[in-house]
């Protein structure tokens, strides 16, 4: 059975979630943001998945007008906090991309072959091409680059490595 802090823990992060996102929170961010606040729950995040699911659903029951005044009642502040929070994270300095007025939206992608682990130059291309996506506002994709088994054969446990890499 879970502490009743924990669950009022998850309860204000998953408004914050849901506000941050149109009034709809999900259970991977409230999490991470768990566990960022508390990493030592990590070894216990299995146990907690089902009563953060739960949560988050009955969040996601309740309008956005209903999430911002439950959150304002039981946190009072803690909405600027989060949007202060936010504006403090500093944003990378990346260089503009070249001749990116003419198009509609920036869309990146990272593209691994699935055969080994990430390597370093693959985290860097990742992250940039993932950076500059959310620098202008636009679409970040993995594809996995698979389509040819001749060339490095895929293996299954590599597609979930890089996931959880990323």
């Amino acid at each position: 059975m879970a502490s009743p802090g924990l669950r009022e823990t998850l309860m204000q992060l998953a408004l914050l979630n849901a506000v941050k996102h149109d009034g709809k929170a999900r259970v991977g961010p409230v999490i991470g943001a768990l566990l960022s606040e508390r990493p030592d729950l990590k070894p216990q995040v299995k146990s907690i998945l089902p009563l953060a699911q739960e949560v988050v659903e009955e969040v996601n029951k309740m309008s956005l007008a209903e999430q911002k005044a439950l959150l304002e009642e039981r946190w009072p502040g803690a909405l600027e906090a989060e949007e202060k929070a936010e504006e403090e994270r500093e944003e990378p300095h990346l260089p503009p991309l070249p001749n990116v007025e003419r198009y509609e939206r920036v869309v990146t992608r990272f593209a691994p072959n699935p055969d080994c682990v990430l390597h370093l130059g693959s985290a860097r291309a990742a992250v940039l091409s993932h950076e500059y996506a959310r620098m202008y506002k636009g679409l970040f994709y993995l594809r996995f680059e698979d389509t040819d088994p001749r060339t490095k054969a895929a293996r299954l446990e590599f597609y979930k490595a890089v996931l959880e890499d990323l």
